[in-house]
């Protein structure tokens, strides 16, 4: 490696990756950040065009890379292909660590972001695989989940009472910074959590705490859930899965805490009623 690594993130507008970059500016390390069009980059950084769909610019911005923070494209039923093009363009331009975005739903080998993760560990000379549950990002913003909370005071799953470990994105992105900057190639997989595992109830508790109005969470089956999918105009097959990630956590597949922020960045995660009070706001307001 390099004295000095210079590191790539993909993403960096996104919810892990912009905090990948802040955690990384903050370390004083080169980073090169992307998107779909030309833009001038901040202080300690530089800015390239970067489109999954245009594999000329995967060249430029993997040069004089050797350290790389990988997440899939959206939105592409088949991520492999274009995923497997880039790692070989990365490692000709002498990338050697790929820290990658999977989900703790995914098993490396299982179908899109699992074969994903399967190639990153059989290409790249080191590497780690984040494995996040739940992201607290789903309550605020622009998500349906959090449309459904404004608008109507509620939101349904097909969860039922099973528990997980919400996790905030930007423990998720301080996370692989620091397995990006370590001197260490840790050569593994990485569950990333909350510090405790909930309910939708116990969330929806919180989610009236921090506003002072009432919230509801609804629970349905998973048939009823695939069919309220198929009717907000989703494939069968997607909405099949969609409401498969629920299942996971009515049957306790997701119900567990991991330590992996602590380790790796010093500090616990951030709890669901700290990122709740911290985004109060968007959680009024679109």
């Amino acid at each position: 490696m390099n004295a000095t690594p210079r590191i790539l993130v993909l993403g960096a507008s996104g919810n892990t990756g912009s905090a990948v970059a802040e955690s990384l500016r903050e370390t004083g390390l080169p980073i090169r950040t992307t998107s779909t069009k030309d833009a001038g980059g901040s202080a300690g950084t530089d800015h390239v065009r970067f489109d999954w769909s245009d594999r000329d610019t995967y060249a430029t911005a993997v040069a004089g890379v050797d350290r790389l923070y990988l997440i899939a494209p959206v939105g592409v039923a088949d991520p492999v292909p274009p995923i497997e093009a880039f790692l070989d363009e990365a490692r000709r331009a002498g990338v050697r660590r790929t820290v990658f975005l999977s989900s703790s739903a995914v098993r490396t080998g299982d179908p899109g972001l699992g074969q994903v993760a399967a190639l990153v560990e059989s290409v790249m000379p080191e590497w780690a695989v984040l494995r996040p549950s739940w992201f607290m990002q789903n309550f605020v913003g622009r998500h349906p989940l959090a449309e459904a909370i404004r608008t109507s005071g509620e939101f349904v799953t097909a969860a039922g009472e099973g528990k997980q470990a919400f996790v905030d994105a930007r423990d998720i992105g301080a996370t692989a910074a620091a397995l990006l900057a370590d001197d260490t190639a840790h050569n593994s997989e990485f569950f990333v959590t909350g510090p405790d595992s909930i309910s939708y109830d116990d969330a929806a508790a919180l989610l009236a705490e921090a506003t002072g109005k009432p919230v509801r969470h609804v629970s349905v089956s998973v048939g009823q859930r695939v069919r309220q999918y198929v009717e907000a105009g989703y494939s069968p097959d997607f909405s099949a899965s969609l409401a498969g990630l629920d299942d996971l956590i009515r049957t306790g597949q997701n119900d567990f805490v991991a330590d992996t922020v602590k380790q790796f960045t010093g500090r616990s995660p951030r709890s669901l009623r700290e990122f709740l009070s911290e985004h109060r706001d968007l959680l009024l307001t679109a």
